[in-house]
């Protein structure tokens, strides 16, 4: 059998974090200060997002797991220096434990403005932080079968992303909030099974036709095929309190895409569930994180998620090498021994019962490897 490439797996980070005020451990407007500092030293790979309190940055397109494990360093590194020099603080988590969303202002911007106009309440709330994940594709007819393919796998790697516990002062029983907040929002969740990359444009043609949307970025599914990168887009992870932890999900998405790329070189398919039954594990792994059961469609049974989790990890076992990204893949390992920033958020919580805490701790994670 010929030799399977995997180059054209690129991958592009994103993540987004909270801007803090070391006072009152507040979420804070920095005012597009940090942004318009960040622009001098990483150019275009730091932007505003609708919230004033809110930094997103994106990485090159990096062609493996190193060059992306460099560039998230890089640009946590720069961030938080240029916020400790404004007096601010950064961190990563998929809400703040305890700040309203009423009292953050939006950034004064037409896209934005657009969207409030629009989403009202919905937007103004989405006082959120997640991780998008951009894995290369060679051509976007396969981006919609990987796409197809990759949806069963969501809930299992938005388990081990599960860092939002908190919601407004309160412990929400969840241990990703943060997609319930989301979920407000039209078209987002898991999307459907779109059986060739014409279907998907067609959907998007209508809904521009008919004035529900005016571009494919307004499709905020959990997965995407890209609207204008040879990508597809993985959305639906809290932003990770660490460093490993963003890259060790990035790179098991990039396995995921590899190895159901290969299946298909192979004249194979991994099986496409509805995604009514894809939903039923997404709201699972919000709710329980990596410490519930997951339903195997397959068995027709729940399973252990930990459990399910080793299994997906054995399902990609074989493209990790070639894909140089071993080591990144086995910090999931200890994700599951040592919890989610969600569980080790609650742990320091439950020492005092202090949110103040939490931010601190969230804080003092923000570089950590």
């Amino acid at each position: 059998m010929s030799q399977i490439n995997y180059k054209h797996f690129t991958l592009g980070v994103e993540e987004e974090y909270m801007v803090l005020d070391p006072e009152t451990r507040e979420l804070k407007s920095h005012e597009q200060k940090i942004v318009t500092e960040g622009h001098k030293i990483i150019k275009d790979k730091v932007k505003a997002e609708m919230h004033q309190a809110v930094v997103e940055v994106g990485t090159d397109i990096c062609r493996n797991i190193d060059e992306a494990h460099r560039d998230v360093t890089t640009l946590r590194t720069t961030i938080s220096q240029i916020a400790e020099s404004l007096g601010f603080w950064m961190g990563a988590s998929g809400t703040h434990p305890f700040s309203h969303w009423e009292r953050q202002l939006i950034t004064d911007h037409i896209r934005y403005n657009q969207i409030v106009d629009e989403l009202q309440e919905a937007a103004r709330s989405n006082l959120i932080f997640g991780l998008h994940v951009h894995v290369g594709m060679e051509d976007r007819r396969m981006a919609i079968h990987i796409a197809n393919s990759a949806r069963y796998f969501l809930p299992h790697v938005y388990a081990l992303s599960t860092n939002s516990p908190f919601w407004e002062g309160r412990q929400t029983g969840y241990k990703s909030f943060r997609t319930k907040v989301f979920d407000k929002f039209p078209r987002t969740g898991v999307p459907d099974y779109f059986e060739s990359i014409e279907a998907y444009d067609n959907y998007v043609n209508l809904l521009i036709k008919t004035n529900c949307i005016d571009n494919a970025k307004k499709i905020w599914w959990d997965l995407r095929v890209h609207p204008f990168f040879n990508t597809v887009e993985f959305r639906i992870c809290d932003v990770p309190m660490t460093i490993n932890e963003t890259i060790s999900i990035a790179a098991l998405f990039q396995a995921i895409c590899a190895k159901l790329y290969k299946l298909r070189s192979q004249n194979l398919n991994f099986i496409t569930y509805q995604r009514a039954l894809i939903n039923e594990n997404k709201w699972r792994a919000g709710r329980y994180g990596i410490d519930g059961s997951l339903i195997d469609f397959g068995k027709e049974s729940e399973v252990n998620t930990r459990l399910l989790i080793y299994e997906l990890l054995d399902f990609v076992d074989d493209v990790v090498d070639e894909l140089g990204s071993r080591h990144a893949i086995n910090h999931i390992h200890k994700i599951l021994e040592q919890g989610t920033g969600a569980d080790r958020q609650l742990a320091v919580y439950n020492q005092n019962k202090n949110y103040r805490d939490v931010v601190d701790y969230i804080h003092s994670q923000f570089l950590v490897q």
